[in-house]
């Protein structure tokens, strides 16, 4: 492995450590890796090394390429400089894929606390937003300004084109509190943004990965809580996808709830914008006509298309797999349905 700390601004003493593993040889089908920008807190007043390489190292372990964004703090992290500096640690990281094998859309950031802000300010606001963020405790509504007074809530910044998030905190801290956390899940549900969190019972602000090198062993801190990071590593291959025989593996999970906002129809639509479409409903013939067959309606005097409208939310998709229908067939319907519009 190859470690690398590039200064991005001396006056500020911005910089970024670049974690690069080996691609190749013993690591046979492994020819690039995604990787992860790991965004420490502080309070925007220092960078947490407890947030830092201990973090990093749970993802160098998953296979990821890891960097470590030490932004400016203190008097230079007035906004929006630390959002600044974490897109020209992104173009550096970009300009730089080829020669670290690192899959340029598949970079993923986590950030904690103030960090997690920040991080948070990636998903929504940045030039370059990862294809996921981690957000450990952070401090995301309006609480930001007792930290920075200028800084943007990331709540109010959540759009249809955040990336998707996983949140985790614990219900008794008492520095961020977790009123900050339930505001974020609301605005990305609000969006149809996709998301996983886990709000543990109790434990305090800041505690990292949760290990007993990092976080003292008499600390009153529920067992599950380190939980977050096997948790968040397993979230990150659903959506950017696990390491399979031939690179990466396509990707489980998509970055929003339904394919609704796209350009082109797909399974993953609702049942509403699909056979609200007359040129889908064509080329669905034969689909539709098993699902009149197949699908009972609630009840006798309810018809085939009062159930659509019933069920016009539900994707697609997830009607036909759970009535067990075209499973086998849903690349080739998906392919087709990838042709035509979504108007």
């Amino acid at each position: 492995m190859k470690i690398e700390t590039i200064v991005l601004n001396k006056e500020r003493h911005v910089t970024l450590t670049a974690m690069i593993q080996d691609v190749g040889g013993e690591y046979r089908n492994v020819t690039a890796r995604p990787a992860i920008v790991v965004i420490p807190g502080g309070g925007y007043m220092f960078c947490s090394d407890r947030e830092a390489e201990p973090v990093a190292l749970e993802y160098l372990r998953a296979g990821f390429n890891a960097f470590i964004l030490r932004y400016s703090i203190g008097k230079d992290s007035a906004w929006p400089q630390p959002l600044n500096d974490y897109d020209e640690a992104m173009e550096y990281i970009i300009e730089h894929a080829d020669e670290w094998h690192v899959i340029k859309d598949k970079i993923a950031v986590a950030g904690f606390s103030a960090g997690g802000h920040l991080a948070g300010a990636a998903a929504t606001l940045a030039k370059h937003r990862p294809v996921a963020a981690i957000l450990g405790y952070p401090v995301v509504n309006e609480q930001i300004i007792e930290i920075n007074q200028n800084a943007p809530s990331i709540v109010a910044s959540v759009d249809s084109q955040t990336s998707p998030c996983f949140i985790f905190a614990t219900r008794t801290d008492n520095v961020v509190k977790i009123q900050n956390s339930i505001d974020m899940l609301n605005a990305l549900n609000k969006h149809g943004i996709s998301f996983e969190t886990h709000i543990y019972n109790y434990g305090p602000h800041g505690f990292s990965t949760g290990d007993f090198s990092i976080q003292a062993k008499n600390t009153l801190i529920s067992s599950r809580a380190k939980n977050w990071v096997s948790d968040s590593i397993s979230w990150l291959r659903d959506m950017v996808g696990d390491f399979g025989t031939e690179g990466l593996e396509k990707p489980r999970c998509k970055a929003h709830m339904t394919d609704d906002g796209e350009a082109w129809l797909s399974l993953d639509c609702t049942i509403g914008r699909v056979l609200g479409n007359p040129e889908a409903v064509r080329v669905l013939d034969d689909v539709i006509a098993e699902m009149k067959d197949k699908i009972t309606p609630f009840s006798p005097d309810m018809t085939f298309d009062d159930m659509m409208q019933v069920l016009s939310s539900m994707k697609l998709r997830d009607l036909l797999a759970e009535r067990g229908l075209f499973i086998e067939e849903f690349d080739q319907l998906d392919k087709k349905l990838g042709k035509i519009p979504n108007i």
